[in-house]
């Protein structure tokens, strides 16, 4: 049973590479064409979390095959190279913003940004659930925290559908901005807790976890 529940949670890891792809395609190329930050920033966001997807998958395939063992030198190096993208993407989109709101710029639109920002709650609703079930089916802390860690890109996926609905009603160009500070602030937090991860912590999202 552990063998089924363990070959679920790998096609888990293999889907979210997949659908980080494709939706930081598409948002990076439609907030290039409205001109909104914020689903730029989401966009750029979602090839982040492809690099972290793939220290994820990393690590299923060592737990199942050593449980309880530490992270690898692979899984760490992927955790400081996410980290690291992270902050970049907090300084961009807050260099991005201070630009925006000294030339008092309005994207085109921001249709796409709710249509993708829907999307993707839902995505990642099931991702979340998925990885907390499987994780407790399997016991491994590890599958259950990277499952908590989801919860951050839904936050990202509510604050792009929030910033992006509004500017749809309101023509508020200012929201934009604000939507993309609020993803530069959620890239922070990620890059900091990848750090931490990469330095010994098994689990991370705030969670209350032991050391390695």
């Amino acid at each position: 049973m552990e063998d089924k529940y363990y070959k679920r949670v790998y096609w888990l890891a293999i889907f979210t590479i997949g659908y980080n792809l494709v939706e930081g395609i598409l948002s990076v190329l439609f907030g290039i064409q409205d001109e909104t930050l914020a689903l730029l920033g989401f966009g750029i966001d979602s090839f982040v979390e492809v690099i972290s997807g793939i220290g994820i998958l990393q690590m299923v395939i060592r737990i199942k095959n050593i449980p309880g063992s530490s992270r690898s030198l692979f899984e760490k190096k992927a955790l400081r190279i996410t980290g690291g993208a992270f902050y970049l993407l907090a300084v961009g989109l807050m260099a991005g913003a201070v630009v925006n709101i000294l030339q008092g710029h309005k994207p085109e639109t921001t249709l796409w940004g709710v249509i993708i920002s829907i999307v993707s709650l839902l995505v990642m609703y099931w991702l979340y659930r998925s990885k907390i079930y499987y994780g407790k089916k399997l016991n491994a802390e590890p599958v259950i925290a990277d499952g908590r860690c989801t919860l951050v890109c839904i936050y990202m996926s509510v604050i792009l559908l929030i910033s992006s609905f509004i500017y749809e009603l309101t023509g508020f160009g200012w929201i934009d901005t604000i939507g993309a500070l609020g993803l530069a602030w959620l890239s922070f937090t990620e890059g900091r807790e990848a750090f931490e991860k990469a330095a010994g912590r098994e689990c991370g999202c705030h969670d209350n976890c032991e050391t390695e």
